[in-house]
């Protein structure tokens, strides 16, 4: 797993691209600081499906070459 910060909030996660499809995210700090998921307060967060800053934020690392998709 990879760390990488939301170009957003700054909230740091660790990534691990098993395929460009293919996305496991594991929060590394609370959540709190992710303006998004703070829109679901009384929500599990882990139905929250993702974060579409954090998920523009793993894409442009991928495209960037910052962030290693594993491939088979």
């Amino acid at each position: 797993m990879q760390p990488l910060s939301c170009r957003s909030c700054g909230t740091c996660v660790l990534v691990k691209k098993n395929s460009l499809a293919h996305t496991q995210v594991q929060w590394t700090t609370d959540t709190d600081r992710c303006a998004e998921l703070a829109q679901h307060p009384n929500t599990d967060r882990a139905s929250v499906l993702t974060c579409l800053q954090l998920r523009d934020s793993i894409e442009t690392a991928v495209r960037r070459g910052e962030l290693q998709v594993d491939t088979p």
